[in-house]
C-alpha cells in the first residue's frame, strides 16, 4: 500500500514520532471515548502513528487495523499492543492515498487523528476513505487549523517560514482544517455534502518537564520541525527560530510546578455513510 514517490514516509521516519506521542496519550484516550465504539466494530486508524488513538479502540473492545506510512511507527505501533497484551489489533504499512489491497466496505468506523490530512493527493485519501467504509458506517477525522492561534497550528506555521517553497502541486495539509475544502473533498468522493459536520476540539499536550524541554522533543523527533532547524541552521537563524517557538511554547502552559499542560484546538470532522 506504499507508494515509494511518497515523500511523507521520508518525513516521518526522519525522527522518532513516539516521543512526541508520549506527551498525546491522555487526549487520545478521551478522544476515542466520543466515537461510540463497541465490542466487535472494525476500525481502521489511518495515520495511526504508534497508535495514540488506535490502542484505545483496540481496548474498547474493536478489531483495529492501523495503518502508517512510516514503518518505524508501524513496528512501534506492534511492539505496543504485544506489550498491552492486545491480540485484536495489528499495525500495517500503508499510504493513505492508495489502500487498494484493503476491501471495499470493510469496516465500520474510519479514523485518522492528525494522519492522513499530511498525506498528498487529499481527493484520493477521501475517496479512499469512503471505499473502505461500509454503508452505515462513520469517517472520523481530527485536522490542525490554519492559522489556529494554538500550539501545532503555529509551529508547523513557523517552521514553514524557515524552510524551502515546496514544489510545484503541493497541497497544504493544512487544508483538511478549513470545512469548505473538507466538504469539497469529500463530495468529490460521493458524499452529500450535508452529510459532513464539523465540530472544534481540543486536544492536549502533557509533558513531566517544562515546555523548553518539550521544544527541545520537537526539535530532534518531529519531522516538520527537524526540517526547519536544518534549514535556519543553513541560514544562520536557528536561535531566531527557537526563540519564536519557546516563546509559544511558554505562553500557552497552562500548566503549574514546573511541568507542561498545552491544549491545542482541532476541526473534528464526521462524516457517517
Amino acid at each position: 500500500m506504499n507508494d515509494p514517490k511518497n515523500p511523507n514516509q521520508a518525513l516521518w521516519e526522519k525522527g522518532d514520532f513516539t516521543r512526541i506521542a508520549d506527551s498525546m496519550r491522555q487526549s487520545g484516550e478521551s478522544l476515542v471515548q466520543k466515537f461510540g465504539i463497541t465490542k466487535g466494530m472494525k476500525v481502521l486508524d489511518l495515520g495511526c502513528g504508534d497508535g495514540t488513538t488506535a490502542l484505545p479502540e483496540a481496548k474498547l473492545g474493536a478489531q483495529v487495523l492501523g495503518v502508517d506510512i512510516a514503518r518505524n511507527l508501524v513496528e512501534a505501533g506492534n511492539r505496543r499492543a504485544r506489550e498491552q497484551g492486545l491480540t485484536n489489533i495489528t499495525f500495517q504499512e500503508g499510504d493513505a492515498t492508495n489502500l487498494e489491497p484493503l476491501a471495499d466496505e470493510s469496516f465500520d468506523l474510519v479514523v485518522s487523528i492528525f494522519g492522513a490530512m499530511f498525506a498528498p493527493k487529499p481527493f484520493d485519501v477521501a475517496k479512499q476513505m469512503v471505499r473502505v467504509a461500509r454503508p452505515g458506517g462513520r469517517i472520523i477525522m481530527g485536522n490542525w487549523i490554519p492559522n489556529d492561534p494554538t500550539l501545532v497550528a503555529q509551529i508547523l506555521k513557523i517552521s514553514s517560514s524557515y524552510t524551502p517553497p515546496p514544489p510545484e502541486g503541493f497541497v497544504s495539509p493544512m487544508k483538511w482544517g478549513i470545512e469548505s475544502d473538507v466538504i469539497e473533498r469529500f463530495v468529490g468522493a460521493g458524499v452529500p455534502a450535508g452529510n459532513v459536520s464539523f465540530e472544534r476540539d481540543t486536544f492536549t499536550f502533557d509533558y513531566p518537564k517544562s515546555p523548553s524541554a518539550l521544544l527541545e522533543e520537537f526539535r530532534k523527533y518531529y519531522g516538520p520541525t527537524m526540517n526547519a532547524f536544518e534549514a535556519a541552521e543553513k541560514n544562520g537563524k536557528v536561535e531566531e527560530l527557537h526563540s519564536q517557538i519557546l516563546e509559544l511554547a511558554k505562553a500557552q502552559n497552562t500548566a503549574t510546578g514546573g511541568g507542561t499542560s498545552i491544549p491545542a484546538t482541532f476541526l473534528r470532522v464526521s462524516v457517517p455513510l
